[in-house]
């Protein structure tokens, strides 16, 4: 198994040998170790694979050895309040972490309010200062910790508040578990590595994140705004084109002899209710009309409503990839060391959901040849429009898949073609946000570039209708 251990390293040379030796001898692999001191002068996060048993010998063997806790040197008062469940006990965690940390309450004041939650105030006297960190780290584990006084003149300190408080932001704004908040920062903490490779400043990624996440915040409830684009395609189907401020387009087939309707790409799953208010205003009797949802991949940002769907459309490349994540295992995006702590954020921000083994209807017929930046996989029929489904070979994504309707001329491309010429301005905000947290939005941008170019060798200049991932509707009479 691997933890996350978000330790405090004491000041003295030969620290973190100590800390591997320990980690070692207990048969544990560090798979992760970052230490800034541009953010914290003390923090070090490291992650470990070892069995259950040696993860808690090096959880103990790490404390003993002062990992967890350093020397003092004059005490100090913090004032603190703890956002706690309004039940009986909640507070006793609290105070376990602090009488074994031997901290004194100089002042504590809580009282009921009806909402279902506690807030306590506490003032502690902490004679030694050195363990502020380690104390801080361990309660906000428990629950949301607000730093409502201490000494800003104490860096190591200044440093710890700075993350608890951007933990307790992203709680609040996101609605987060204590156990989301924690793997949210980890993750940020990972961003933040791996773009330090690139030499950009810690600073600049903690915005960034911290800007991912007000912007899907702020652009929910009222404040969703979706572009909506009409376009006939055949005699019997009729597309709605719904562009969110962020996630995928929503791009729905309607059949008018039978009612039926085919989505393609859905989104994120954070503004589900919303996405499902306007679908049953366009659409009357939404719910009980005969519907199947596809994926042209298995990014989140097109999964948003899988849970209302009983047939979800699918290569096999996506397919396996889902039943990975139900079984354990990962996600594709979470194979690439690159955009992996990005997709785990996204994860928590967009509430994704995995679809349902039994959801998944596989749309391959024939094995993608990997050789060519297209192949064809199968054939997919709705109404009277019948497509081709091609399969990229990892451009973008693993899995990723086009329909092409050579009769009625009509393309959908997924995001191995985004329209960026015909973005909204909400659009365009956010899609300065992706590219730098990931480093790149597709796997291999390479061979996104030649799938493109195939794409376009396949249309041969006939006016087709371009249906994308991302942007909007291309007309026949524009081009790509």
């Amino acid at each position: 198994m691997k933890r996350s251990y978000m330790t405090t390293m004491p000041d003295k040379s030969g620290a973190f040998l100590k800390a591997s030796r320990i980690i070692l001898a207990h048969g544990g692999n560090i798979t992760r170790c970052n230490y800034n001191k541009a953010v914290d002068s003390h923090t070090l996060f490291v992650d470990v694979e070892a069995t259950p048993q040696a993860q808690e010998a090096i959880a103990q063997e790490l404390s003993q050895a002062g990992y967890f806790t350093q020397t003092a040197a004059h005490a100090k008062i913090v004032l603190m309040e703890f956002e706690l469940v309004d039940q009986p006990g909640a507070v006793l965690p609290i105070l376990e972490v602090l009488g074994r940390h031997e901290i004194n309450i100089s002042y504590i004041s809580s009282q009921e309010n009806g909402t279902g939650k506690q807030f306590f105030k506490m003032g502690l006297y902490i004679e030694d200062p050195s363990v502020v960190e380690t104390l801080l780290r361990e309660l906000s584990t428990l629950c949301p910790v607000r730093i409502l006084q201490y000494d800003a003149g104490e860096k190591a300190l200044d440093n710890t508040v700075f993350y608890i408080t951007f933990a307790g932001e992203m709680r609040r704004l996101l609605n987060l578990t204590q156990e989301q908040t924690n793997d949210f920062i980890f993750n940020a903490n990972l961003v933040m590595q791996q773009l330090d490779d690139r030499n950009e400043p810690p600073s600049k990624t903690f915005e960034y994140v911290s800007r991912f996440a007000h912007f899907v915040a702020e652009h929910s409830g009222a404040a969703y705004a979706c572009r909506l684009s009409l376009q006939p395609l055949t005699e019997r189907v009729t597309c709605t084109v719904l562009e969110p401020p962020c996630g995928s387009n929503i791009t729905v087939l309607e059949d008018a002899a039978t009612d039926a309707l085919l989505m393609i790409d859905s989104g994120f799953a954070c503004y589900r209710q919303e996405t499902l208010r306007r679908l049953r205003e366009l659409f009357p009797a939404f719910d009980m009309r005969p519907k199947e949802l596809l994926l042209t991949h298995a990014d989140y940002d097109h999964a948003g409503l899988v849970p209302d769907f009983d047939v979800i459309h699918v290569s096999q490349r996506s397919a396996d990839c889902f039943l990975s994540e139900l079984t354990g295992g990962t996600h594709l995006r979470e194979r690439n060391r690159k955009t992996l702590p990005y997709s785990r954020l996204s994860k928590i921000i967009s509430q994704y959901q995995t679809p349902r083994a039994e959801q998944l209807h596989v749309l391959d017929t024939q094995p993608c040849n990997d050789a060519q930046p297209l192949s064809l996989i199968g054939h997919f029929t709705f109404a009277d429009m019948d497509f081709d489904v091609y399969q990229g070979n990892g451009g973008h994504l693993p899995g990723e898949i086009v329909l092409l309707d050579p009769v009625h001329r009509v393309a959908i491309t997924g995001d191995d073609y985004v329209n960026i010429h015909d973005y909204t301005p909400d659009q365009q905000a956010f899609n300065r946000l992706a590219p730098y947290l990931m480093t790149s939005v597709n796997e291999d941008s390479a061979k996104a570039k030649q799938i493109l170019a195939e794409l376009r060798r396949r249309m041969n200049g006939q006016s087709w209708l371009i249906l994308p991932g991302h942007g909007a509707i291309v007309e026949r009479n524009q081009s790509m």
